[in-house]
């Protein structure tokens, strides 16, 4: 198990390992908007994600249109991973921790604390994400990010 406190928001230059390389390549598709990067992350068949905007969605063509709705909304979000540990299994790897952010939309902005999970597999010799879950534990908190972005 590796324990890391740096956090990951997509602009690392240098990596310490493939597994921060693929993280890495997550967190610049999320903060940049860029859906092209975020399919890329992605296995197309084989993904579920469970994250604070609501239900279980299985398969890339449902999980592209969580990330549509917050990349082309009105509203601005940008997030990091930190305080989060890696653990590595033959031909996958699981990450563990924190994300940090905000949300903006107009002149309302909120700070985000997202407890969050990622599970990437080995699809061809490329680390694809399979499994997300994230979780905002304030109920006030999760209410306004949902209405925020969904809105």
């Amino acid at each position: 198990m590796i324990i890391v406190s740096q956090e990951i928001n997509g602009n690392e230059i240098e990596f310490t390992s493939l597994e921060h390389q693929v993280l890495s390549q997550f967190y610049k598709a999320f903060n940049t908007q860029n859906i092209k990067l975020m399919q890329e992350n992605w296995s197309l068949e084989n993904s579920i994600m469970n994250n604070p905007l609501g239900e279980i969605l299985r398969g890339w063509e449902n999980i592209s249109e969580v990330y549509k709705k917050i990349f082309f909304g009105a509203a601005e979000v940008y997030v990091e991973f930190y305080d989060y540990t890696i653990q590595t299994k033959d031909k996958m790897f699981f990450a563990a921790g924190k994300e940090r952010g905000y949300i903006i939309k107009h002149s309302e902005k909120i700070e985000l604390n997202i407890r969050t999970s990622r599970t990437f597999t080995n699809e061809q010799g490329i680390y694809k994400q399979v499994h997300h879950h994230g979780s905002i534990t304030n109920p006030k908190l999760l209410d306004t990010y949902q209405k925020l972005v969904m809105s």
